[in-house]
């Protein structure tokens, strides 16, 4: 079940801000920021991962750096290297790491990709900004973190000035209420929210309510993930219990959340009730709008089934499907191929059965 409320009039509107422009203005230096306005802000981490270094040559290493300590470099897009052209990318990676005494570096068997490694190492914190080379940046939103996926270019301006500016834009609050199924998870909730919404492009969106709880980290990093999919600038969930106790698992560093103003401003406002959402699916050839509950699908065949990516390839996902499909085969003339989304999910997957499940059905 879906509410959608209207934004008031803007005399009647409320004046405090949503979580990211909270973000934005403390990094920009300034009190408040309004929707419209072009920031400067300092960037926490800047994350560089190796395809960018393939592609673009030797344009990638500049002459000097902002902070080695803001910058971080991950294998994850070609690893290991299927091509000379993506080895020497490598390489010039590691001495772009070397030369600039960079100590976050996740090469190739400490390597994943980029949105799994940040979560596992706790490198997007709450209230910090991340940006990265990859379009589904956007999922550390999960860990109270303002990430944005930009271009090379910018990507290099921030290596080296350790500041980028972003236009504050309007924000979507998604409240979820109620407890999700047990056979629903984070990529159900967002092809729910994909059907209903359509392209959010140009907005935020910031998620909240009691119904969080329902949803586990993995779930939650998938849910923001996604987001990219709908063109949303930033998508964002507070810190709650959930987010801190694994932060504090996984680093030492300080955490400073971020929770919207009580009489945060919004653009729209969308209450979602779990309990409702069924199993969905995206139809070809695109999702925003073009989403479906599978019971309404009807009989399709497949000749490929994958597990795996940035949004399904977590430890949560490999548990579900080594359930699902344990005991059974394969159908003849169907595919199924499972990639972990890092090493460290592929190793603990190995150790609690997963993969021996995947293995014996065919995959």
């Amino acid at each position: 079940m879906l509410i959608l409320a209207l934004p008031e009039k803007a005399e009647d509107r409320a004046v405090g801000l949503p979580m990211i422009d909270k973000i934005l203005a403390a990094h920009a230096g300034l009190d408040r920021v309004e929707v419209g306005d072009i920031v400067v802000c300092e960037v926490d981490l800047a994350v560089q991962i190796d395809l960018v270094f393939a592609m673009t040559g030797d344009q990638m290493i500049p002459k000097r750096i902002a902070d080695p300590e803001r910058v971080a470099l991950i294998f994850d897009h070609t690893v290991p290297a299927p091509t000379i052209a993506d080895a020497t990318g490598h390489s010039r990676a590691r001495e772009f790491a070397r030369r600039f005494g960079i100590t976050k570096v996740f090469d190739v068997g400490d390597h994943g990709i980029c949105h799994q490694v940040i979560l596992e190492r706790g490198l997007a914190l709450p209230g910090q900004i991340l940006t990265c080379t990859d379009s589904h940046t956007i999922a550390s939103g999960a860990l109270n973190c303002a990430a944005r996926g930009l271009g090379p270019v910018e990507m290099l301006q921030i290596v080296c000035t350790g500041r980028t500016w972003f236009k504050v834009s309007p924000t979507i609050r998604v409240e979820l209420t109620g407890t999700k199924p047990s056979d629903v998870f984070g990529k159900d909730v967002f092809l729910y929210l994909a059907g209903v919404l359509g392209s959010v492009e140009g907005h935020n969106l910031e998620f909240g309510g009691p119904g969080l709880s329902s949803l586990g980290l993995d779930d939650r990093s998938t849910l923001a993930t996604m987001c990219a999919e709908i063109s949303a600038n930033f998508a964002i969930m507070p810190a709650d219990q959930v987010v801190l106790d694994h932060l504090t698992r996984v680093t030492q560093a300080p955490l400073d959340p971020v929770e919207p103003d009580a009489d945060a401003c919004y653009s729209d406002a969308i209450t979602v009730e779990l309990s409702g959402v069924r199993p969905q699916v995206a139809r070809p050839h695109s999702v925003p709008g073009n989403t479906i509950a599978v019971a309404e699908l009807g009989e399709v065949p497949i000749h490929q089934a994958f597990i795996g990516s940035c949004a399904n390839g977590k430890l949560e996902d490999l548990r579900t499907a080594a359930h699902i499909v344990k005991g059974h085969k394969v159908h003849p003339g169907v595919r199924l191929v499972v990639t972990p989304a890092s090493q460290r999910v592929y190793l603990d997957a190995v150790r609690r059965g997963y993969v021996t499940a995947l293995l014996e059905t065919g995959a």
